[in-house]
């Protein structure tokens, strides 16, 4: 018997596990992909994982930054 594992050749998720939608771009700013593609990866083919793989480092600066949250709105009132 061999101890040779069997691994499938597929495109790892990016997901981080830190899974917050961004409330504007709509898309989480854990891993930078959008709703649709979360929901659709385990379906995608290779080739589409990897050209969304691709695109994620450009999506970060998408993302403004949230400032003051709760506290700040408190102090405005």
């Amino acid at each position: 018997m061999s101890d040779m594992v069997w691994k499938r050749n597929e495109v790892d998720s990016p997901c981080i596990r830190i899974c917050v939608v961004h409330p504007t771009e709509r898309i989480c700013t854990g891993c930078y992909r959008s709703i649709d593609e979360i929901s659709r990866w385990s379906k995608m083919q290779p080739e589409e994982r990897r050209a969304i793989m691709e695109e994620l480092p450009d999506r970060a600066p998408q993302l403004r930054k949230r400032r003051g949250g709760r506290a700040a709105r408190q102090a405005q009132e």
